[in-house]
């Protein structure tokens, strides 16, 4: 069993193009609203969703996401509910991989083996548990990998040889390289020293490189697709959520999206 992360990957070099990776937050801003909009990614020219599992103390992400955490909890959403979202959008969409993104703590209320079998269950590629540390995470690594779905981690600036080389041990799908120091949203992005990490990552693992953090516009998506295999954006999208009504919301982020991948597509890679 493998998830659909892989032969994404593969069409698209083989296409000569590099993976759009947006991130929304499941339940933000209604449940209602969660499946029309990861269908406008696609429609957008999404590769891979990021869907977020929200979070009572989301500790990686600024002020934009943990709103869009706060909205979705308000309302009910829970990992159950997330499940269930990902499923209704697999009844339409058989072929874009979903990436979970969240934090142990509903998965270990869950039980982690009935989390993998869950998961799998609706069509879960991947999973990315911001505070599972590597050196931790073989085990949950495993139990993932067993059904069918990739364990994803976060690689940042500071990170040292030893620690990218431990997550190319456990890792699989791609690896999440966080382009700024702090949390989403924050900062101004270093193109030059993304591109100067980058060939560091690769020195200790063979898999995918995505990078995310501080990428706002189509410009910036573009030069991002230079030097990396995908562009992951998320408070951009966010805060596009959160200036409309939920009559314009998925054309607005549709149209924000396809502007994204319009800039990656310019780029001669």
């Amino acid at each position: 069993m493998t998830s659909r992360i892989p032969q994404t990957f593969q069409r698209l070099q083989a296409n000569g193009k590099k993976a759009l990776i947006p991130f929304i937050t499941a339940g933000d801003p209604d449940a209602s609203l969660t499946v029309p909009l990861m269908q406008s990614l696609v429609q957008a020219g999404a590769d891979i969703i990021e869907l977020g599992v929200p979070f009572s103390d989301p500790m990686a992400d600024g002020p934009i996401i943990q709103r869009a955490s706060e909205r979705a909890l308000a309302k009910g959403m829970s990992l159950t509910k997330v499940l269930q979202l990902v499923a209704e959008f697999r009844a339409a969409d058989a072929q874009t991989p979903v990436v979970l993104m969240g934090y142990a703590n509903p998965i270990e209320a869950m039980g982690v083996q009935a989390f993998a079998e869950a998961a799998s269950g609706v069509g879960v590629d991947g999973v990315l548990v911001v505070d599972y540390p590597p050196e931790e995470a073989k085990e949950f690594g495993k139990k993932m990998q067993q059904s069918g779905i990739d364990p994803i981690f976060l690689l940042a600036p500071t990170s040292t040889p030893e620690r990218i080389r431990q997550v190319g041990e456990v890792a699989s799908g791609y690896v999440y390289y966080v382009s700024l120091k702090g949390v989403t949203g924050s900062g101004a992005l270093d193109i030059d020293e993304v591109a100067r990490r980058i060939p560091q990552i690769r020195q200790h693992t063979g898999l995918p490189v995505g990078v995310g953090f501080g990428i706002r516009d189509a410009a910036t998506a573009g030069k991002i697709a230079q030097v990396a295999d995908a562009v992951v954006v998320g408070s951009r999208i966010i805060e596009e959520i959160e200036k409309s009504s939920p009559e314009n919301v998925c054309e607005r982020v549709r149209l924000l999206v396809s502007g994204l991948r319009q800039g990656m597509d310019e780029v001669k890679v």
